[in-house]
């Protein structure tokens, strides 16, 4: 990259040669977690075997979670990772966005089991078994 660059462009091809590292490793990164599996590679979810209809930007955040099981991870790195750092301070974008998961994924949304509320942190994405 030519000087100046911007910092977003920087992070997108981090973010590139990461997942690309990803992939030349030949690791399948599919995850199941009670009746919801995740197939990261295929961009594709399901729960109870049918087939989840997920916007970009909540697979993208379920990813972010699901990528980290049993981790708490800040609503900043959340929202930097999912909308960039010019929204870090937009905590209602994430919780508008994991609201929707929940209503997605959840057998209850009122009484999450797999995305949980780290009071004032951020959220944790229950364990996980990798297959």
């Amino acid at each position: 990259m030519t000087k100046p660059f911007d910092t977003e462009k920087l992070l997108a091809r981090i973010r590139s040669c990461l997942r690309r590292a990803d992939q030349s490793q030949g690791r399948q990164r599919k995850l199941s977690v009670g009746p919801v599996r995740i197939d990261l590679d295929a961009h594709a979810v399901w729960k109870s075997g049918v087939e989840v209809k997920l916007t970009p930007k909540e697979f993208t955040l379920l990813a972010a979670l699901a990528s980290h099981p049993g981790k708490v991870l800040t609503h900043t790195h959340l929202l930097r990772e999912v909308w960039g750092a010019a929204h870090t301070d937009h905590v209602e974008y994430l919780r508008v966005t994991v609201r929707a998961l929940r209503k997605k994924l959840e057998d209850d949304p009122s009484n999450p089991t797999l995305i949980r509320n780290e009071p004032g942190i951020g959220y944790r994405f229950q364990e996980a078994a990798e297959t």
